[in-house]
């Protein structure tokens, strides 16, 4: 696969992060040991401006499955909703919808059960390659010709490999570096996944509007090879993490993985006992529950809600794909910005500007210029506010259950989304006005909010 197409944007990109990040000439030597244990190498790291092979080559994942990300915002809601028109069949919002809130619920129910096994030595990376698999097969099966139930269920499947294997790859993090470089490398992932992004998606688009004059190809042959080009991209820059990854932090051996699966359950109730114990944690994953479902309802709906309101199909694409240039340096930015204010406090700032987005998309979003203004404002914000969580989350809880913990992560991501995009697709559906569907949200966020100010945040005694 590295050899075919993807392999010179890989090599291109590849040798533009090594100038732009500056590949350490000392990979830190980490043990498997837990976190009283770091090494001198460990602690260096974290002084230093210069990232790891080891860093990079985890960043390169957010850019192999942000490409499928993207699609899925920008390419696939539009592709659906032809096979709607098709069947006779009118609201992509609320169908569209339901789809996702369907994805959300397996993954939310499925994370913490597995995460706690995979906290066991050698399992996170098996779980990973599993769920990364079941996402890649799935974005190729989207280019058989199907009818929209079909499809529809195909996509569900391939959004469960990918938020599965993602549940895996944020726990990842806290074995690739440390508590003090964790804003910054969570930052840089979320933005080379940005503009990574874009490279297969610009082939992908040029393909489906020029393909049919240049090789004869339907629109729709066009845009059912744009999922397997998205997929050959996403294998791509998978690699590297699956070459290199080293799981540093876990709970049992493998040589106790038995014992360990057996004792899962009894794991996972002192788990939740522990959070209930930890108010500024239990009291961040409220908030994050309550922020993220407004971020992730943006996310899933954005281009439905466009399609919905009579926008050009083109000038939402193209608008989206700006979204992915402007998330680039602000998702960086963000990370320094942590650096320097702290976590939480840019998470807050994010919130209240998403409110503000909430409310700009409900009342004033009517033509292609105002989605240009959304899409520039959500890539403003989107990418810190995510990159923030997943690390500030991981800065605050014990690393060698990280995978169980990040399962209970995915809970609240996750159950927040259904309830998002539940909430969405039910209010549209009752009154017929998504416009009334996108202003709930900011309920969500005005929730969020108020837990965000009162918890006391632990990373800055």
């Amino acid at each position: 696969m590295a050899s075919g197409p993807a392999a010179l944007p890989y090599a291109v990109l590849w040798n533009k992060m090594n100038i732009g990040l500056t590949l350490s000439r000392k990979e830190s030597t980490l043990t498997d040991t837990a976190d009283s244990h770091a090494t001198a190498t460990t602690r260096a790291a974290a002084d230093s401006k210069k990232m790891t092979s080891r860093e990079k080559k985890w960043i390169v994942y957010d850019v192999g499955n942000s490409a499928f990300v993207l699609l899925s915002t920008a390419v696939v809601p539009i592709y659906t909703n032809s096979l709607l028109k098709a069947a006779g069949e009118t609201n992509i919002v609320s169908t569209w919808g339901y789809a996702q809130t369907i994805a959300s619920l397996v993954i939310a129910v499925l994370m913490p059960l597995l995460g706690s096994i995979a906290d066991v030595q050698g399992m996170k990376i098996k779980f990973f390659t599993g769920f990364f698999l079941t996402g890649v097969v799935m974005c190729c099966a989207m280019a058989l010709p199907l009818g929209w139930l079909a499809f529809l269920i195909v996509c569900v499947l391939a959004t469960i490999g990918l938020n599965g294997s993602l549940t895996f790859y944020d726990s990842m993090l806290v074995d690739t570096t440390s508590n003090e470089r964790m804003d910054r490398i969570s930052s840089h992932g979320y933005a080379w996944g940005y503009i990574g992004s874009t490279v297969p998606f610009i082939v992908c688009i040029a393909l489906i509007f020029g393909g049919p004059a240049l090789f004869g190809w339907s629109t729709v042959a066009c845009t059912r090879a744009s999922f397997v080009i998205t997929a050959a991209w996403w294998v791509s820059f998978t690699i590297p993490l699956l070459t290199s990854y080293k799981q540093v932090h876990y709970r049992a051996t493998a040589a106790q993985t038995g014992e360990a699966i057996r004792g899962t359950f009894s794991e996972l109730g002192s788990t939740f006992r522990a959070i209930r114990r930890n108010k500024p944690l239990w009291m961040f994953m409220i908030a994050f529950f309550f922020y993220i479902d407004a971020v992730n309802t943006v996310i899933s709906m954005s281009t439905s809600y466009g399609t919905q309101l009579g926008i050009d199909s083109t000038q939402l694409v193209v608008a989206l794909l700006v979204t992915q240039f402007v998330a680039f340096p602000s998702a960086i930015v963000y990370g320094k910005l942590a650096g320097r204010f702290g976590a939480k406090t840019m998470i807050t700032v994010a919130v209240v500007a998403y409110m503000c987005i909430v409310f700009f998309a409900a009342f004033f979003l009517r033509s292609a210029f105002e989605f240009w203004i959304l899409a520039i404002l959500v890539g403003m914000f989107q990418g810190g506010i995510q990159a923030l969580s997943r690390s500030y989350y991981g800065k605050i809880i014990p690393k060698q259950h990280a995978n169980e913990y990040y399962g209970f992560y995915d809970i609240f991501g996750k159950t927040a989304s259904i309830i998002g995009t539940f909430l969405v697709a039910t209010t549209t559906s009752i009154t017929g006005n998504a416009s009334l569907g996108v202003l709930s949200i900011a309920i969500l966020l005005a929730v969020a909010l108020v837990f965000l100010l009162l918890q006391k945040d632990p990373t800055r005694d």
